[in-house]
């Protein structure tokens, strides 16, 4: 018997403050649950500010843990049903706590969109978390739960044996946090290094028997209905969508996942798309990357009133076996708020609900697949079918 039900690592950070208060805000009332990080004091202010929406919380527990203290993060990871961690770049802070967590046997979920890390973490934790029946999920926040659960629910409304193809195309407005920005330069800088370990990865993963999941890049192109122009997006996203369909046969024999921006003004893609190198280009030169990070440090963000004008909006096109689906999952604040309620919606999942067996690294799907997106749905995020009938 663990002495808490969710741990939350990062607590002080900005994302870990909001989650920190979805969970204080929508938490069962007896799930056990504390706030870990490196400064006590720091902890206090977070506690002292749920006291205020409920004098309970008062008496929260604080477990002072720091990524760069191995024998703190086993104590953490060992005391807990489930891990929930905001502290990033993952790179570089992240594998201390996967690794105490993957021998402790216990659950752990995390906002990274770096592919390098989650390449690293599953060769070198995969097969422990296996062993001691810890899951291992990564991209819990808009990376990458709207694209993996939105092709899942579209997935669902598709005719079963049969190759399917499903399209993403992903538009939003908000800001990104310090960290992601943080994050995005560190993977632009080491390109090379994320495709190698990317190679080492295919070598060793295992892949599915008689069946085939892809994600190739896509081309650019017009979108007649609704009107949009649509790019290819190299993000996390469709290999976190590639892995989930090579877990599970209803996916079919043969799946395919493109993932694209999509605007509906050309000189607006021109625009990100020129922006897009340019912050490519300094991410390459240690002095700019560094000064780009400062612009937008971590532990920062935009006013309650900003992120209140934020929100996104995922399309999904699907078809296969003479049907076509399209739905749409869509909410608010992108970069914060909607990612803070998926993080904790997530580690409350793992914890609480009755699910499959999985273990070792897997995808949320895989892990939780209908119960997350039921969570999510009541939770104000909107899965929805836009049009379901015969393929064109």
């Amino acid at each position: 018997m663990r002495a808490y039900d969710v741990v939350l690592f990062g607590a002080t950070g900005f994302t870990g403050g909001l989650t920190a208060e979805y969970l204080a805000r929508h938490a069962p009332a007896d799930l056990r649950w504390a706030l870990a990080g490196r400064s006590r004091g720091k902890l206090e202010a977070v506690r002292a500010l749920l006291t205020e929406i409920d004098d309970r919380f008062g008496s929260l527990d604080l477990l002072v843990a720091d990524s760069g203290d191995r024998d703190s993060l086993r104590a953490v990871a060992e005391a807990t049903k489930v891990v929930i961690t905001t502290v990033g770049p993952y790179l570089t802070h992240g594998e201390p706590l996967v690794a105490a967590c993957a021998e402790a046997g216990t659950d752990y979920v995390d906002l990274t969109g770096e592919p390098e890390f989650v390449d690293r973490m599953y060769l070198a934790h995969d097969r422990r978390a296996r062993e001691t029946g810890a899951r291992l999920v990564h991209a819990c926040g808009f990376d990458s739960i709207p694209h993996d659960l939105g092709a899942w629910f579209t997935v669902q409304q598709l005719p079963e044996g049969v190759p399917l193809r499903v399209d993403g195309y992903v538009r939003a407005g908000g800001m990104p946090s310090g960290g992601t920005f943080l994050s995005a330069l560190t993977i632009m800088s080491r390109l090379p290094a994320g495709a190698r370990v990317a190679r080492e990865r295919a070598a060793a993963e295992p892949r599915p028997a008689g069946r085939f999941a892809r994600a190739p890049l896509g081309r650019p192109h017009r979108v007649a209905d609704p009107g949009w122009w649509a790019v290819p997006l190299p993000t996390i996203d469709a290999e976190v969508v590639r892995r989930s369909a090579a877990a599970s046969e209803r996916y079919g024999p043969d799946f395919t996942y493109r993932h694209f921006a999509a605007v509906k003004h050309l000189p607006i893609l021109a625009g990100g798309v020129a922006g897009a190198g340019a912050l490519f280009a300094a991410a390459q030169i240690p002095p700019a990357r560094r000064a780009l990070s400062r612009r937008l440090a971590p532990g920062t963000g935009p006013s309650a009133e900003r992120r209140a004008r934020s929100w996104f909006s995922v399309r999904f096109v699907g078809e296969g076996g003479g049907s076509r689906v399209v739905t749409e999952v869509s909410g608010g604040d992108p970069g914060y708020d909607e990612t803070a309620k998926m993080l904790a919606e997530s580690a409350l999942c793992l914890a609480t609900d009755d699910l499959p067996e999985t273990a070792g690294q897997v995808t949320t799907a895989t892990a939780m697949g209908g119960a997350l997106v039921d969570r999510l749905t009541k939770a104000g995020i909107r899965f929805t079918t836009v049009v379901s009938g015969k393929a064109r």
